[in-house]
């Protein structure tokens, strides 16, 4: 051998040439992200156009992935469709196939799918930057039989279709993400088996990526999704998803049942998911978005224009419906508490030009020397709610110039900022255990609480005054207007909002 073939053969052992798969169809290339113990495989049947993914894989999840992924680079906005098909009965209900939009190969990448789980539940899984923890918001529908992702600047969104394998018959399924990738960004499909020791397979027909979406010339329609999240995970459910805007989600006392209110009236819902249904509140058609249960599950509080000249007043009814009874003969009054013994509400009113928290026995008063003011102060003082052990109220005031949230004693007196950071900070909600405080964060230029705007929901801890996020979202005005904690203090339910084109 001559010494320049000694020379070559030595480059190559020091340097392999890197082996690039041919492309597959529509896609790029192939590679199995993280670690797996036995290499996966995407091959193409041309005849039936589908795609086929074998792969191992411990899972795509927590703080990074290990899966198989079928690939091309993209930029801008697209769409990813396909019907997906697990081979087999498999050996784990965690087993993974799903479209991926993904920044980097990088194991701990950022990333957004649509996870079609083995025991058929649907995923909209996220990881918001690199290294941290993925995050769901799980659909309420099982075994789709069309899937597709679809990105739109900042918005990516997930459609299903139950009952046809058509583009066309994909609805919106109330599961959203705000999320930045920059360009270039990889978009593909993905199959995980959820056993490293194990290799599963999945198919996906009739896949169609658009990378040239037209453009909307109509308005766009409003939707809204009836949601809950576990504090322990910060995981979202879907409970309802519909076309018109619905608000102020409340939680009922058997733990199973939200309710909350549509063009004036209360409707009740399973948590897991059904067919609203009409709570009957006789004259009471006008009803806004601020209601909720008594601590012992007997009444519900709600504010309601539909009477006189149609200024919110508040009135008490049977929580499976009746008749109300008025509790506050002035307005504009705005419910928002009841005290934990259910003999007294805590609501804002606008008396003189002002807006302030008052107090009135839930059995009401003929005239309004029944109502007690507990604030004074210029400016705005809303969003009045008893601590589960009737010791405070807290509510959001505006009076340092910016919107907080303050908490004073159930007579009004020792009035004490709790938060002091740079959001207008809305509508705080004690958890029934009292450890934990919820509320409704606007960015600091947004005035007022109006709808339709970037949000965040946080909650501070009680004990530690350490503040977390729990979800970023399009919301606002609507989305926890009232008390929305479960029972057991381990849910809060909430309404997100999506303008799709």
């Amino acid at each position: 051998m001559s010494h320049v073939a000694k020379a070559q053969l030595l480059i190559l052992c020091l340097f392999p040439l890197t082996s690039h798969a041919a492309p597959i169809g529509i896609f790029e290339d192939q590679k199995d992200i993280g670690t797996l113990l036995h290499p996966g495989s995407s091959s193409l049947d041309s005849n039936l156009k589908t795609y086929t993914l074998s792969a191992a894989g411990e899972n795509m999840w927590a703080a990074k992935d290990a899966f198989h992924y079928l690939f091309s680079k993209s930029t801008g906005d697209l769409s990813l469709s396909a019907d997906i098909s697990f081979i087999g009965t498999g050996a784990d209900k965690h087993r993974k196939a799903g479209l991926m939009i993904r920044q980097s190969l990088d194991a701990d990448s950022a990333y957004i799918d649509v996870a079609l789980h083995g025991d058929g539940l649907t995923s909209l899984q996220f990881r918001e930057s690199k290294g941290a923890l993925t995050h769901e918001v799980q659909s309420n529908l099982t075994n789709p039989k069309r899937l597709r992702l679809e990105k739109r600047g900042q918005f990516i969104r997930l459609y299903l279709s139950t009952d046809s394998t058509k583009d066309e018959d994909l609805k919106f399924s109330g599961a959203s993400h705000r999320l930045t990738f920059a360009d270039p960004f990889f978009v593909g499909l993905a199959l995980c088996s959820h056993n490293k020791d194990i290799t599963e397979s999945a198919t996906f027909s009739n896949v169609q990526l658009n990378t040239n979406l037209p453009t909307p010339t109509a308005k766009p329609t409003l939707y809204s999704t009836l949601e809950t999240q576990s504090l322990s995970s910060t995981d979202r459910r879907i409970t309802y998803t519909t076309n018109a805007r619905i608000e102020a989600p409340n939680w009922l006392r058997d733990g199973t049942t939200l309710i909350y209110n549509q063009a004036g009236r209360i409707y009740r819902i399973p948590v897991i998911g059904g067919q609203p249904e009409v709570i009957n509140t006789g004259f009471a058609t006008r009803c806004n978005n601020d209601h909720a249960p008594s601590p012992d599950g007997v009444l519900l509080a709600i504010s309601d224009q539909s009477q006189g000249n149609r200024q919110s007043l508040i009135y008490t009814l049977p929580i499976t419906g009746g008749t109300p009874k008025l509790i506050t003969p002035i307005g504009p009054s705005y419910f928002h508490g009841w005290s934990p013994d259910g003999k007294i509400l805590a609501f804002c009113a606008q008396r003189n030009n002002e807006f302030d928290i008052y107090t009135i026995p839930a059995s009401g008063g003929p005239d309004a020397s029944t109502e007690t003011r507990l604030t004074s102060a210029k400016g705005l003082d809303d969003g009045p709610e008893y601590s589960p052990d009737g010791k405070s109220i807290y509510f959001n005031s505006d009076r340092t110039g910016q919107m907080q949230i303050w908490r004073m004693n159930p007579d009004g007196s020792g009035q004490e900022q709790i938060t002091t950071d740079t959001f207008n900070n809305w509508f705080p909600h004690p958890s029934p255990d009292n450890k934990k405080l919820l509320f409704l964060s606007y960015s600091p230029d947004v005035k007022g609480h109006p709808e339709n705007q970037l949000v965040s929901l946080r909650v501070l801890n009680l004990s530690t005054n350490k503040i977390d996020l729990l979800a970023n979202l399009f919301g606002g005005q609507g989305t926890i207007n009232t008390p929305c904690w479960s029972p057991d203090s381990k849910k809060i339910a909430f309404i997100s909002y999506h303008l799709i084109p």
